[in-house]
């Protein structure tokens, strides 16, 4: 058995930024003797950080966004246009999408999405919320932002049943040829869909 060459202060450290995604344990132990030898630049401010947001951060009640005030910064922005809503799986997705910066919308967050394999259905997911926000009558399309995955397609697809009825125009994002991409290093799956959804040049 391998002997502790650290006291547990610093191990406990080491484990939980190891449950980080895309760090183990070996990148763990790395960032935290990074952060030790630069503790007072790094180490404290994180902590302090890291402190204050588990205490004021909140998830929006309208949209399922993260943020520290209630509602979101993004749903209280008058500026924002509130006939399109964009649903997306995760507020990760929604970070993406604004990063980008070319949509002036609002926003839904699912959650997730629909996988039988994984046991999550409908009642999972933030559905009932994005009906009742329906109901008001302002929002005139919604734009399906989800992943091009199996699960994805398959919420975009139960989404659009369940949306039918609102009489709300439903649009998804393009999928296909990526811009900068060869098409030799794409698979088929990406190749078909480009193809089927081709345009006029």
């Amino acid at each position: 058995m391998a002997e502790r060459v650290a006291g547990p202060e610093i191990e406990r450290l080491v484990q939980l930024l190891a449950r980080l995604p895309g760090l183990g344990p070996r990148s763990a132990r790395r960032a935290v003797l990074h952060l030790i030898r630069k503790r007072e630049e790094l180490l404290a401010p994180l902590a302090d950080a890291m402190r204050v947001a588990q205490e004021r951060i909140v998830v929006c009640p309208v949209c399922g966004n993260i943020d520290t005030s209630d509602p979101c910064t993004i749903c209280r922005d008058p500026r924002r246009d509130p006939s399109i809503l964009v649903v997306v799986e995760t507020v990760s997705d929604l970070w993406a999408l604004e990063r980008a910066g070319l949509l002036n919308a609002r926003y839904h967050v699912l959650g997730g999405v629909l996988s039988p394999l994984d046991g999550v259905g409908p009642e999972d997911l933030a559905i009932p919320a994005l009906v009742e926000r329906l109901r008001g009558g302002e929002v005139r399309e919604i734009v399906l932002a989800v992943n091009a995955t199996v699960d994805g397609q398959t919420t975009a697809h139960y989404l659009a049943d369940v949306l039918f009825p609102f009489g709300v125009k439903v649009t998804r994002l393009a999928h296909g040829v990526p811009v900068g991409g060869e098409l030799d290093y794409l698979d088929e799956g990406t190749l078909a869909a480009a193809l089927e959804r081709r345009t006029v040049f």
